[in-house]
């Protein structure tokens, strides 16, 4: 072979090398930074697949309808990548939002044909199904999400919650959830992030799902405290945990003795740097204050009406030190208590405090505070009572 031979092979063996690297780059940006995809190779169908799907997705957060030549960059992208499932996913929503559940079906079950493991067809065709009333088809596409996803189960949560949200496909769930308790845990867990999703998720969590131990609870129960929602929490809580409480119990688990239902309506006790708050048999808590920060030790989150009150206690051991330690009362959206009580003084009886207005909760904590020498204190309360005091006294 002559000398230009060589060199023309050489130069041809670059140019392929080139086009597949350029082929490999465009594929690994497209999905994830499309723009920079189409900027290396603006006609490849990958690229214009990353660009249309981002501008798809962006009209759909602003609630503006897609342009054309959207559409057209998809049709473009599907005659040179007939393989590519995006085109029929976006064929597919198109069709559901015309009315077309047929022609929305077939456009699915083209992309899940081209694409197996394409996430996104196998939740439109779980939804179409389940729409039509296919629970079983349904729930096999669901199944198969959760094992197809990269991180399982955890992966699919997402797209059963945002499923949750219609009260239409509540009976559809609710079969799922029996057939799959651990996606029922982790939607349940994932919805309790937003106290709009309370009524779902009350009507979801069946009785194996529906108790103090659930692990939905506790985060529903933070976020509706977060949105100031007290009372309703506390509904929730009391009747999720089983908690049968008199009007007259201001307090939950005086004699601690019941850890099982969950905060902040019962107690949250310290095992840290600051301190050991332990229950005790007999009605007691044990603490051990190191004395080295401040801190809280002991808080449990109420819903008191406006109005005075008596907070009672038997306090032994501790000496001197115990005067390191107090109980503090505070608005649940304030940043400091409206009244402190001192572990001496309830040594010595009752103590009165008064519950402002607009305080729709408070936490009661008990608080460590540091001194310059720090002392470890060592204290057991028992005999802890809340009360509206009587004209008595």
């Amino acid at each position: 072979m002559t000398l230009f031979g060589r060199l023309a092979v050489v130069a041809i063996a670059l140019l392929v090398a080139a086009q597949v690297v350029r082929n490999a780059a465009v594929r690994a940006l497209a999905d994830m930074r499309p723009a920079e995809a189409a900027a290396m190779w603006a006609s490849h169908p990958q690229a214009e697949l990353g660009v249309a799907m981002t501008a798809i997705g962006a009209a759909a957060h602003r609630g503006q309808s897609v342009g054309r030549a959207v559409f057209e960059q998809v049709d473009d992208a599907a005659r040179k990548a007939p393989l590519a499932p995006e085109p029929y996913l976006v064929r597919g929503v198109q069709a559901q939002l015309a009315g077309d559940s047929e022609l929305a079906r077939r456009a699915f079950e083209a992309a899940q044909w081209r694409d197996p493991r394409s996430l996104p067809a196998r939740y439109f065709l779980a939804d179409h199904y389940l729409r039509a009333g296919e629970v079983k088809r349904g729930l096999t596409e669901f199944a198969a999400l959760a094992r197809m996803a990269p991180s399982g189960i955890a992966s699919v949560t997402p797209y059963v919650a945002s499923y949750a949200r219609d009260p239409a496909r509540w009976p559809q769930l609710r079969a799922l959830f029996r057939s799959d308790p651990e996606l029922a845990e982790t939607t349940l867990a994932a919805l309790a992030h937003d106290g709009a999703n309370t009524a779902a998720i009350l009507a979801l969590a069946d009785r194996p799902h529906r108790n103090a131990r659930s692990p939905w609870l506790p985060v529903l129960l933070t976020t509706l405290v977060g949105e100031g929602q007290y009372q309703r929490a506390r509904t929730i809580w009391a009747d999720v945990a089983g908690v049968r409480q008199g009007s007259d119990q201001l307090l939950f688990d005086a004699d601690f003795s019941d850890a099982n239902p969950p905060a902040p309506f019962n107690w949250t006790l310290a095992s840290s740097t600051i301190g050991l708050a332990e229950r005790q048999g007999g009605g007691r808590l044990h603490v051990i204050y190191y004395g080295q920060e401040e801190g809280v030790l002991a808080s449990q989150l109420l819903t008191l009406p406006e109005g005075r009150y008596a907070l009672g206690m038997s306090v032994s051991g501790g000496g001197a030190g115990r005067a390191s330690l107090r109980w503090a009362l505070t608005c649940a959206a304030a940043p400091a208590p409206f009244a402190t009580v001192s572990l001496d003084a309830l040594a010595r009886g009752p103590q009165m405090f008064d519950v402002p207005a607009n305080c729709g909760a408070q936490r009661i904590e008990l608080v460590g505070s540091s001194s310059d020498i720090p002392q470890q204190v060592d204290v057991t309360i028992g005999e802890l009572s809340l009360r509206r005091p009587t004209a008595h006294g």
